[in-house]
C-alpha cells in the first residue's frame, strides 16, 4: 500500500502521530488500572467510579468541539502542542489529589486536553495523505490507542509495586513533554517541509479538490461557518456513528481489568497477559481495518463501497462478545473479547476517514470534534447505564450477569450503527468543494 517511487516522509509524520495516540491512551487507561486499589482506599462504590469516568467524558465531549474548532483555525501542530501540555499536566496532576472530588477535577482536565489528539491526527493525515492511503494511515496512527492500552497492562503493575500508585500517573503523564519536543521540532505542513520531495507532494494532493491544490491556499483558514455543517448529512452520519459506537470503546477501557479481575480473579498488581492480548488484537484490528478499506479501493471498489464494506465486517467482529456470557475459561473469554475490541478499531479507522471522503480539509477537525463529541456524550451515559446494572447485580451477588447485560448492548450497538450511516449517506461522496 505504501508507494516508494514518491517518497516515504508521510510516514514519520504517522509514526509521530501513532507515538501521541499511545501517550493518550496510556495516560487515560491508568485509572482503569488502578480502580482496584483506588477503591479500596477511597471506598468507592461502582457508581463512584461512573461519576468519575463521567467527568473525564463530559469535558472530552466539551473539548472535542473546541480543539476542532481552534485546530482547523491555528493548525495542527499549535493545537497539539497547546493539548498535549493540558493533558500531560494534568495526567501527573492525578498524583497530587486525595479525594473523589480530586480525582474528578483531574480527570475533568485530563479529558479537555486529551480530547485535542484526534481532530489534530485526523487533519494531519487529511493534510499528509491521499485519500487511498487515509484510512490505512489511521489506522496506523490509531492502532496507539490500543497499543497504549497494552502497554499500561505491563507498566502501569510494575510502577505500583516498586513505587506506589501515585508514582503511576506522575511518570506516565511526563511522557508527553518527550513527544512534545519532537513534535515542536520535526512537523511542518507538506508545502512548507524541507524533507519532503515534490514527487511526494504530488502524491499526496493526487486527490484533492480543485481548490485545495491551489497552492496560494491557506489549509488552516476556516472558510465554512461552523454552523453550517450542521446541515450537512456528512456530519450526521458521523455524529450518529461516534455517539452508537465510542461508549463501547470506553467499556472496553475502563470495565475490562476489572471485569477480568471479579470475573477471572486477574492480580491488576501484576503484568496481566488477558489484557495484554485482547489490546494487541486491537492493534491488529486498527491496522487491518484501514490495510482492508485500502485494499477494495486497489482493487477498483469505489471510495463508498470500499468504506462500507469494512466498516460492515468490523461491525460483525462485534457481534460474537455476546458468547463472553457463556464461557468459564478465561481465554475463551479473551478471545470473544478480542475479536470484538479488534473489530471496534477496525471500525475506528474508517469511519475517521469518511468524514475527510465527504467533507473538505478545511472543516475536517471541525466535524471530527462535533462527531467525537457525540460519541463522548454516548461515554457519559453509558456510565451511568454501567454502574446502575454493576451495583444492582452486585447486590444480589451475581455481578457476572451484569456484565452479561452489558455485552449484550456491545454485540448489536455497531450493526445499528452502520445501519444509521448507511441510512444517512448512502453513498460516501464529496458534498462540495
Amino acid at each position: 500500500m505504501i508507494n516508494n517511487t514518491t517518497g516515504n516522509y508521510r510516514w514519520a509524520i504517522c509514526a509521530l502521530l501513532f507515538f501521541a495516540t499511545t501517550i493518550n491512551y496510556l495516560d487515560r487507561q491508568v485509572l482503569g488500572l488502578l480502580k482496584p486499589v483506588l477503591e479500596t482506599e477511597y471506598n468507592w462504590t461502582e457508581s463512584d467510579y461512573s461519576y468519575i469516568v463521567m467527568a473525564f467524558s463530559a469535558t472530552y465531549a466539551i473539548g472535542l468541539v473546541v480543539f476542532g474548532r481552534i485546530v482547523d483555525k491555528i493548525g495542527a501542530k499549535t493545537g497539539y502542542t497547546i493539548s498535549v501540555t493540558i493533558w500531560s499536566i494534568a495526567a501527573m496532576c492525578h498524583a497530587l489529589v486525595n479525594s473523589t472530588l480530586g480525582f474528578g477535577i483531574a480527570r475533568a482536565a485530563l479529558g479537555i486536553g486529551e480530547s485535542g489528539n484526534f481532530p489534530a491526527a485526523v487533519k494531519t493525515v487529511t493534510e499528509w495523505f491521499p485519500k487511498r492511503e487515509r484510512a490505512l494511515a489511521t489506522g496506523i496512527f490509531d492502532s496507539g490507542s490500543n497499543i497504549g492500552a497494552c502497554v499500561a497492562p505491563i507498566m502501569v503493575p510494575w510502577i505500583l509495586g516498586i513505587y506506589g500508585w501515585k508514582a503511576a500517573f506522575i511518570i506516565t503523564g511526563a511522557i508527553g513533554f518527550l513527544w512534545l519536543i519532537a513534535w515542536r521540532l520535526i512537523y511542518k505542513q507538506p508545502e512548507k517541509h524541507p524533507h519532503l520531495s515534490a514527487s511526494e507532494l504530488a502524491y499526496i494532493r493526487i486527490d484533492d479538490t480543485p481548490s485545495e491544490k491551489r497552492p496560494d491556499q491557506d489549509l488552516t483558514q476556516e472558510k465554512i461557518p461552523w454552523t453550517r455543517l450542521f446541515s450537512l448529512r456528512p456530519t450526521w452520519s458521523f455524529i450518529a456513528g461516534k455517539f452508537l459506537t465510542d461508549p463501547i470503546w470506553y467499556f472496553f477501557l475502563f470495565w475490562l481489568p476489572s471485569y477480568f479481575s471479579t470475573t477471572f480473579n486477574l492480580d491488576l498488581k501484576k503484568p496481566g497477559l488477558p489484557l495484554v492480548i485482547v489490546y494487541s488484537a486491537a492493534t491488529i484490528g486498527a491496522v487491518g481495518g484501514g490495510l482492508l478499506s485500502s485494499w477494495f479501493i486497489k482493487k477498483g471498489w469505489g471510495v463508498s463501497k470500499s468504506r462500507k464494506a469494512a466498516l460492515f465486517i468490523a461491525a460483525l467482529c462485534v457481534v460474537p462478545i455476546i458468547g463472553a456470557r457463556f464461557v468459564t475459561d478465561v481465554w475463551a473469554a479473551v478471545g470473544l473479547i478480542g475479536l470484538a475490541v479488534a473489530g471496534n478499531a477496525a471500525w475506528s479507522s474508517n469511519i475517521y476517514t469518511i468524514v475527510s471522503d465527504m467533507l473538505p480539509k478545511n472543516t475536517v477537525s471541525s466535524v471530527i470534534g462535533i462527531g467525537g463529541m457525540a460519541g463522548a456524550i454516548g461515554g457519559v451515559l453509558f456510565p451511568l447505564f454501567i454502574g446502575f446494572i454493576l451495583d444492582y447485580y452486585k447486590g444480589i451477588g451475581n455481578l457476572i450477569a451484569g456484565y452479561n447485560v452489558i455485552f449484550l448492548v456491545c454485540s448489536v450497538s455497531f450493526l445499528i450503527a452502520w445501519l444509521a450511516i448507511h441510512l444517512i449517506t448512502p453513498k460516501i461522496i464529496p458534498v462540495m468543494e
